[in-house]
């Protein structure tokens, strides 16, 4: 998506009333009340409207005026793609609580769009709820859209009126992958991803560099921030080639890039991993066909799935849960992409 968003305000200096609403909307304060409470009016454009301008205007309506009750029976999951292992197994936790509890699910994914701020607006009217993962909406927005409608944050860092589940704490995992190349005897490592692209990407490339102050190592160079693709790869390796760097392991925050590395590497007579290590981030399914076969982190992110969807379905019908938040769990698979001789998993960390 695009730059950070700014929700609009009427004045800087006050909090937007139902009249503020009422006015951007065209609409009486009674419509807008009805419109926020979910009793109305029939429809659907003034609706739209409605829940338009109070998200841009940043409008808190009473907690009393929200209906405990569940309206649609049907959540909004909002991810960054559902290519890679980590946001499917995240989508299978979502699917299974759901069904265990009779609800429907939705889901948008929001890679290469730039309409999903306003894509989500227009499902206010049809949705009781929305779960969102790192690397959808930027954090005005979310926190915008948490104004009218419950929502469960996946792997973001806590947000004011949002539920927040955990499995932000990603920062070991990628310590301990990094831990892994240095211990094959690497000491001149890359980081590939930008940190400061999403909240998930800081804290591994917080792990990165954690991994080298423990070891005794200082960091030799700044990430390569290029885009998590398979285009991105191919400009690594043709960054590290051309430039002829001393280099000896890279760390991708994607399998999809790493993949892309790796042939890239090949194809211009690098040789991995004798010369450079490759590991990467994901675990998806070309990583276990690749030759040699990628070293990465695999995510097991269905409980944070099920738990986000037990969680919100209780806000929507106004019952008390206990707070509770899931650590972000990885396995840590070796192949030989690292130096490793043969395939193996890890235990969970």
């Amino acid at each position: 998506m695009g730059g950070r968003e700014r929700m609009v305000e009427p004045d800087d200096e006050r909090i937007a009333t139902m009249h503020d609403v009422a006015r951007r909307a065209g609409v009486s304060p009674a419509t807008v009340s009805r419109v926020l409470s979910g009793r109305g009016p029939g429809a659907r454009a003034t609706a739209a409207r409605v829940r338009q301008a109070a998200v841009e205007l940043g409008y808190r309506p009473p907690r009393r005026s929200v209906a405990p009750i569940l309206q649609h029976g049907m959540l909004a999951v909002v991810l960054p793609d559902l290519v890679t292992p980590g946001m499917l197994e995240l989508w299978r936790g979502c699917e299974t609580a759901a069904a265990e509890r009779g609800l429907q699910l939705t889901v948008l994914t929001t890679a290469g769009r730039r309409d999903a701020t306003s894509l989500l607006n227009t499902l206010v009217d049809r949705v009781d709820g929305f779960l969102l993962a790192d690397g959808t909406l930027p954090d005005p927005a979310a926190a915008a859209l948490a104004r009218v409608r419950p929502v469960a944050l996946l792997g973001r860092p806590v947000m004011r009126d949002c539920i927040c589940v955990g499995g932000t704490e990603i920062t070991p995992a990628t310590r301990r992958l990094t831990d892994h190349l240095l211990q094959h005897g690497r000491q001149h490592l890359t980081f590939v991803g930008d940190p400061d692209a999403t909240a998930t990407l800081a804290q591994h490339y917080r792990g990165f560099r954690l991994a080298h102050a423990a070891a005794g190592l200082r960091l030799r160079r700044p990430p390569l921030r290029v885009p998590l693709t398979e285009r991105g790869g191919i400009q690594v390796a043709q960054e590290v080639l051309h430039r002829r760097v001393k280099l000896d392991g890279i760390v991708c925050a994607s399998d999809i890039t790493a993949v892309a590395l790796v042939r890239a590497l090949q194809a211009r007579g690098a040789i991995v991993p004798e010369q450079i290590a490759v590991v990467g981030i994901g675990d998806i399914r070309t990583s276990r066909y690749l030759s040699p076969g990628l070293t990465t982190l695999r995510p097991l992110t269905a409980p944070i799935g099920r738990l986000a969807v037990a969680r919100i379905h209780a806000r929507v019908l106004g019952q008390r849960q206990p707070e509770e938040h899931l650590p972000a769990e990885f396995e840590l698979v070796r192949r030989a992409s690292c130096g490793c001789p043969a395939p193996r998993v890890e235990a969970r960390g």
